[in-house]
């Protein structure tokens, strides 16, 4: 009986060690979360609210108050030092979660959880995604590494949707600056893109999606006897990899934007479905920081745009845009990203309808 018993020893004690490596790396990641959210995002948003209650407004629109001007670099550079200087925390948050994901999170967990092509696992990337309250470009990079463990296309996409559209800030911010017919549309927008076309979207990568756990098992345990060695040198090749796939084209792309934001909001053409099909396509394409559609509506309205290309502009701008449509293209299949593109710019058209006529 004793010698049975020492020769069960062996074979249990490593799984009990793993378990508790297991729950610190899980602990330690739900900390630098918190904090990071708490610093970046919580605490500010809580003053903002009461300015944008006092005040109906919280600042002004990164755009200027000038809607046209030529397309030049000093535009370029102007834009992405004002884009960069309101999100820099916020991205280096989300480039930081993002690589932790990847070497904090287990896989088998993550996998159980949002791993399925059901519906659940897209509604509860969704949940997940309200506390964290990013715009497209920050939360892309935790998308990304959400992927790189084995999470669902739908689970992924509605996180990374759910940050910008359904930020639970931003709806407060609207309701006080705008009003709240912009937040019940933006809310109810919300939900479909986030929900329902995340949804849509993993049924349309089916055959793409994440290997059965079985099969999920073994790679995990060949991963981990390739990539043996301490957790610091783990975290830093995945963040080094991040970085090197996410910053270049972040970069470029939001310059690219800068340099042509003066024509890519011709405000003169009012309302009328073609300023809604122009300002649903740009929405799409054009990058901002948190919040920000809130003061540009706020000006471009003061500047005569209609209510149309508004509500267009209030699903669109937050939703996705260039530069993290980039940010994720490794991480998502191609057809998968051209159908989110479509999706939301035919929202951002049927929101500027309903907007035309409710508004």
């Amino acid at each position: 009986m004793v010698s049975s018993s020492s020769g069960n020893y062996p074979q249990q004690q490593p799984r009990g060690l793993d378990k508790r490596k297991t729950a610190i790396f899980v602990v330690l990641f739900l900390i630098i979360a918190i904090a990071g959210l708490s610093y970046v995002k919580w605490w500010p948003y809580y003053g903002k609210a009461f300015k944008a209650a006092t005040e109906h407004s919280i600042g002004s629109s990164i755009l200027g108050s000038d809607a046209s001007g030529p397309i030049s670099w000093s535009a370029a550079v102007d834009y992405a030092a004002a884009y960069f200087k309101s999100v820099w925390k916020a991205a280096v948050l989300g480039i930081l979660l993002g690589s932790l994901v990847q070497v904090l999170l287990p896989a088998q967990w993550l996998y159980k959880v949002l791993g399925s092509s059901r519906f659940k696992s897209t509604f509860l990337g969704g949940i997940v995604s309200l506390p964290g309250m990013m715009c497209t470009c920050c939360a892309a990079p935790i998308a990304a590494g959400l992927r790189k463990r084995n999470v669902s296309v739908g689970a992924s996409l509605a996180f990374w949707l759910g940050n910008p559209v359904l930020n639970p800030a931003t709806l407060i911010f609207m309701t006080f600056v705008l009003s709240w017919k912009f937040t019940l549309l933006r809310l109810v927008f919300g939900i479909v893109l986030t929900f329902g076309v995340s949804y849509l979207a993993n049924r349309l990568a089916k055959g793409q999606q994440v290997p059965a756990p079985a099969e999920l098992e073994k790679a995990e345990a060949a991963a981990e006897q390739k990539n043996e060695g301490p957790f610091a040198l783990r975290w830093l090749k995945s963040l080094g990899m991040m970085i090197l796939n996410v910053v270049p084209a972040y970069l470029l792309s939001v310059l690219l934007l800068g340099a042509f934001q003066g024509v890519l909001f011709p405000v003169e053409l009012g309302s009328g479905i073609l300023a809604i099909l122009l300002f649903a396509l740009v929405g799409t394409l054009f990058v901002i920081p948190t919040a920000a559609e809130i003061p540009i509506i706020q000006s471009f309205t003061a500047l005569g745009l209609g209510a149309g290309p508004a509500a267009a502009l209030l699903i669109t701008l937050p939703a996705v845009s260039l530069p993290s449509l980039l940010m994720v293209s490794r991480s998502f299949p191609r057809k998968v990203l051209g159908f989110l593109f479509a999706s939301v710019v035919i929202l951002g058209i049927v929101a500027g309808i309903v907007g035309a006529w409710v508004l």
